[in-house]
Parts: C-alpha cells; sequence; structure tokens
C-alpha cells in the first residue's frame, strides 16, 4: 500500500466533473430545468401579445378597448415571467448553498479519514483557504454559472423551434449566429483560465504564508525578522491584486466582445426581416414577433457570457478541492486479504487471526502483538519499519526506546491506524487491528503526544475531550491523578479558567499534566505515553512516576522517550535503530549485554 496519498487530479476540472457533485441533487436540476421552460412559454406569452398590439394598432387602427385584454395578456405574461425567474434565482441560491454544505462536510470527513499524517505534509492555511474560500467560488459557480448554463440550453433552443415554426429564414439566421457567442466565449475562456489558475495559487500561497507569520509571531519578534516578513506579505499581496486586475480585464473584455457579437446578430435578424418587409414578402404581426423575441434569444447566451469568468474561478477552486477528494486514506480496512509475512522474518507471534470483529473489554486490557510489521513512507528511500515483531501485555509498561529516526514515531502512528502496515500484521489479541473500526479501535486508546493540542476553551472542556459528558467530580479525580489539581486550583477561575488558542495560557509542564488528566478520564484499555514528560522539570518528572505505574493498572501501557531515566517504570525495554528492533528485554539485562541501550545509557550519564 502506497505510504502518502497520491494526488488525484493533475490535469483541468471540467464542467462534466462539476456537474458530478449536483448529483445527488438531480431533482433540483429538473425543476430548475422546468422553470426555465415555462420562462420560456411566459416569453412567448408577452412576444405574441406585443405583437398583436402593434399590429391591430397600427394596421388596423385598433383603439385602446380593441387591445385591452390583449395587454392583460401581457401584464399577465409580464408578471408570471417574473414571478418564474424569482423562483429560478431562489432555487438556484438554495441549490447552490446544499452542494456548498455537503461539499464541505464531505472535505472534512475526508480530512479526517486522511488523518494527520496527510495534514502534516500540507500548509495549513492552504488546507483553510481550499475550505472556505474554495468552497465558496464553487456556490458562486452553482447559483450563477451552472443556472446561466442551463437557461442558455433551453430558453434559446425553445426560442429557435417556435421561430424555425413561423419564418425559416430568420431561424437559420439565429441558427448559424447563436454559436458565434459560445465560441468567443470559450476562447476567451481559455485565455482566463490560466490567469483564474495563478490567482487562485496566489490567493492559496498569500493564505498560508500569512498563517505561518500569525502562528510564529513570537519568533519572528525574538529574530526581529517580522518587518522582513511584512515585506514578503506585501509582494504576495501585490502578486494577488496583480493577477485579480487581470482576471477583471479579461472578464471586462469579454462581456463587451459578446455585446457586439449579440447587437450585430440581433442587427441582421432585423436586417434581413426589414428587407422582406420591404418587398412585402413577409407579414407585419410574424415580423414583430420574430424582432421581440431576437433579443431574448441572445440575452441568455450573453448573460452566460458575463458568468463565465464565475465558471472559471469556479474550476480553479475545484481542482484543489478534487486532489484531496480523491486522495487515498492511508489506512486499510481489510476483511480477509491480510498481508502475508515474508518467509523470511521470524517473529514470536504465533496466535491465528479469528474471523470478526473482536468486542473490545476495557476493564481487561488488550494484548497487541507486531508481526513481522515493515513500512515505508512513499516519499523516503528507505523503509522506515524493517520486520517488526514485539508484543504489549495489560498490566505492564513497555518502553520504545531509540535514536531519532529509529522507528517510534511511525509505530505510534500504525497502533493509532493512522497508517497500515505494508507487510506483516498487527494484531489485537487475536484479531487483525485491520478488520477493526478505526474509530471503534480509537475509542479504545488514550493518547499523550510530545505536544499536546489544547483547543480554546476552559480547563475542563480541555480535560474532557475524550468525555464531553463526564461529571465535575470525574474530571476532578482526573487531574488529582494527574497530580494537575494543584496548579489548577491556584488558576483564577480553577476548572472553568480559559486557556487561550492552542493553550498558550499554560506553561509546558502544566499542559502536559492537563494531557496525562485526559488520559486518566477516557479510561482506555491501551494508553500510548509520547514523551510524556517531555517539558517537566526533574522535580516534577519524578513525582509522575508513580502516575505511569498507576495507569499500567488493568491497562497496556506503551512509553516513548529519548529521556532514559523517563522510563525507569518500564517492565520491557524495546530498543529500534534504523527501524529495526535490535533489543528488547528489562533494563538490568539490557544493561549487561552491552549492546545499544547499555551504549545509550552511558552517553546519558556522561551528559549529566
Amino acid at each position: 500500500m502506497a505510504a502518502t496519498a497520491d494526488t488525484g487530479r493533475a490535469g483541468k476540472v471540467s464542467a462534466l466533473s462539476l456537474a458530478g457533485l449536483a448529483r445527488p441533487f438531480y431533482q433540483k436540476l429538473v425543476s430548475f430545468a422546468l422553470l426555465n421552460l415555462a420562462i420560456s412559454g411566459a416569453i412567448l406569452g408577452q412576444a405574441i401579445a406585443l405583437s398583436l398590439v402593434h399590429t391591430r394598432v397600427f394596421l388596423d387602427g385598433a383603439a385602446l378597448p380593441d387591445v385591452r385584454p390583449v395587454l392583460i395578456a401581457f401584464a399577465l405574461s409580464s408578471l408570471l415571467r417574473g414571478l418564474l425567474v424569482w423562483q429560478a434565482e431562489l432555487a438556484a441560491l438554495r441549490f447552490a448553498v446544499q452542494i456548498k454544505k455537503d461539499l464541505r462536510s464531505r472535505l472534512l470527513a475526508h480530512l479526517a479519514l486522511l488523518g494527520p499524517v496527510y495534514a502534516q505534509t500540507q500548509r495549513s492555511g492552504e488546507l483553510v483557504n481550499t475550505l472556505s474560500e474554495g468552497v465558496d467560488a464553487l456556490e458562486s459557480y452553482f447559483s450563477q454559472f451552472l443556472p446561466q448554463l442551463i437557461r442558455a440550453a433551453l430558453i434559446p433552443l425553445g426560442i429557435l423551434l417556435v421561430v424555425f415554426t413561423g419564418d425559416i429564414y430568420s431561424g437559420v439566421v439565429l441558427l448559424l449566429t447563436a454559436p458565434l457567442i459560445p465560441l468567443f466565449m470559450i476562447l476567451i475562456g481559455n485565455l482566463a483560465e490560466g490567469i483564474t489558475q495563478q490567482q487562485w495559487r496566489t490567493l492559496s500561497r498569500l493564505s498560508a504564508f500569512f498563517l505561518d507569520v500569525l502562528q510564529g509571531l513570537t519568533t519572528l519578534k525574538i529574530f526581529n525578522r517580522s518587518r522582513d516578513q511584512v515585506k514578503v506579505l506585501r509582494s504576495i499581496s501585490r502578486q494577488y491584486r496583480e493577477t485579480t486586475m487581470g482576471v477583471l480585464r479579461v472578464a471586462f473584455l469579454s462581456a463587451l466582445v459578446l455585446e457586439m457579437l449579440a447587437t450585430i446578430s440581433t442587427a441582421l435578424v432585423a436586417v434581413q426581416i426589414g428587407v422582406r418587409l420591404l418587398s412585402g414578402s413577409f407579414d407585419l404581426q410574424t415580423a414583430f414577433f420574430i424582432l421581440f423575441l431576437a433579443p431574448e434569444f441572445y440575452q441568455p447566451l450573453r448573460s452566460l457570457g458575463s458568468s463565465f469568468h464565475t465558471g472559471t474561478a469556479g474550476r480553479a477552486a475545484a481542482q484543489r478541492i478534487f486532489e484531496i477528494l480523491e486522495t487515498s486514506p492511508m489506512v486499510r480496512q481489510a476483511a480477509g486479504d491480510l498481508s502475508r509475512k515474508p518467509s523470511t522474518c521470524r517473529t514470536e507471534v504465533n496466535q491465528a487471526p479469528e474471523e470478526g470483529s473482536p468486542r473490545m473489554q476495557p476493564e481487561s486490557g488488550v494484548q497487541i502483538h507486531f508481526d513481522c510489521v515493515s513500512f515505508q513512507y512513499k516519499t523516503a528511500q528507505t523503509q522506515a519499519l524493517k520486520e517488526v515483531s514485539f508484543s504489549l501485555y495489560p498490566g505492564q509498561i513497555s518502553a520504545l526506546i531509540g535514536p531519532s529516526g529509529s522507528g517510534k514515531t511511525t509505530i505510534t502512528m500504525l497502533l493509532l491506524r493512522f497508517l497500515s502496515p505494508d507487510t506483516g500484521r498487527i494484531l489485537v489479541g487475536n484479531n487483525p487491528l485491520e478488520t477493526i473500526d478505526p474509530e471503534t479501535w480509537r475509542r479504545e486508546v488514550a493518547w499523550v503526544s510530545q505536544t499536546p493540542y489544547f483547543f480554546r476553551g476552559s480547563v475542563a472542556d480541555n480535560i474532557r475531550l475524550g468525555v464531553p459528558d463526564a461529571s465535575e467530580e470525574q474530571v476532578r479525580e482526573a487531574a488529582t491523578a494527574a497530580r494537575a489539581l494543584e496548579f489548577i486550583e491556584k488558576l483564577p477561575n480553577g476548572f472553568d479558567t480559559p486557556i487561550g488558542e492552542q493553550g498558550a495560557r499554560l506553561s509546558g509542564g502544566q499542559g502536559q499534566r492537563i494531557a496525562l488528566a485526559r488520559a486518566f478520564l477516557k479510561d482506555a484499555p491501551f494508553v500510548i505515553l509520547d514523551e510524556p514528560t517531555a517539558n517537566l522539570d526533574p522535580r516534577v518528572e519524578e513525582e509522575l512516576q508513580p502516575v505511569f505505574y498507576d495507569l499500567a493498572q488493568q491497562r497496556t501501557v506503551l512509553l516513548i522517550s529519548h529521556r532514559l531515566h523517563t522510563i525507569l517504570p518500564a517492565d520491557l525495554l524495546l530498543v529500534l535503530q534504523d527501524g529495526r528492533l535490535v533489543e528488547h528485554g528489562s533494563a538490568a539485562n539490557l544493561r549487561k549485554s552491552g549492546g545499544l541501550y547499555a551504549g545509550m545509557l552511558a552517553e546519558s550519564r556522561r551528559t549529566l
């Protein structure tokens, strides 16, 4: 399986691809099309009424009372047309809003499915811009361009059929001149598409850079580089302004050309009708009827040209959206076709997988077995893990150690089901992890990361992250177990104190203890502690040593650390080097063996 996301759609996004997003709402498209057919009927009613009025007044000398019924019919047709246009516009807006809601939900769900491994390879500002500005650009596409495209296909077609029945020569003129507007629209659109793509890329770059500057503002101020970043930001803003003006220039040029074409085409219809009227070979009422319809025939095409740049902007934004939606998840969900372990792999894990999905039992902990697991990131030259096998048991603290780049983080991502092994198996009890639904499995895992994330809210809200309905007493007990109660009670509002974005009002040690409180409150059978004391001073770290023993009671605990004195409570040491498990056993036995752990321990003592 590919370890990283495959790029979805590299080429241009077609209108057909975008129309696929509207497939779940095809009934609304059908109703919109019927409304436009009804608008065509109202236009024909207006034209018939006006042609009758002009004929009776100018040829028959009719007075106002004689044409009053026809004028009433014209007024009713106009009123009906206005109501139908209003309903069509309202339907288009509702249709676009539904697509936007559905698309944004799909994007968020798919990003959640892709997981943090994918998100870490992207720029946060660019993703936010895609979810906000990108989806809004598609809303304009579906509320303006696509409805206008349907209108341009239906209304002129209906008028053309009626004109052909009344006068074949006028119908031929309309038929020959009508394609000129879409032709020039496409030619100008091709010119505008490259500029629009550049505009969208510049906006995404501007959004990503601006977020980077905001998040790193403290660092920039310390190193006196904030003014330099302001210059870069000003340069990107200028590029965005220039590309936006370029798009507007092309849009205005397009509108001018299409207006000229529509005007000239209408004049051609009028000229050929006028010549035939002068020769006496054409009926005046039919002439009036066609002359009234000619501008209405070209109007939807002109409007389509005016909104063409909206469609171009929508396609530019959709390219990135489709890339995200078509990126394959990095987690396999296997049914029975599991990877076979290589014949050269030696493992101590002999359990055969059972059929079906296991029932999790939090009160008894879980047994986890790595069975010849190998994994390689797609962008890497070497494997991150090479035929790794080990077992984790309830009531036992297992410590995963090794130099940087040895594969510890990859093992964590595999255990959290953000990645799946290329070969080998991860077993929970006797059941392959791939047969367990990721959401079901993650409910049974508590993870304390090296840099825990804190959301804007109170201390209690952040402790309750895994158990939203936990009572105040349960939150207090979890904080007590994590040795966090003392500093929380000293805060201005205790557990109700806001901690700011990303825990800005907390020290590193305070944040780490709140993260540990989350693990106690969740009470999951499997706990992963990734550098849990990285931000704590030695005294507090020593105070937290008993916490790890408490967590190990009827739980499976995996402790990951670079600091060897942090792993003192561990019952089993797993030593990684270059993606391989090179040593495993108790600390006492590994010290005597003189291997990698003994060397790391000696180096650690020299640096103290």
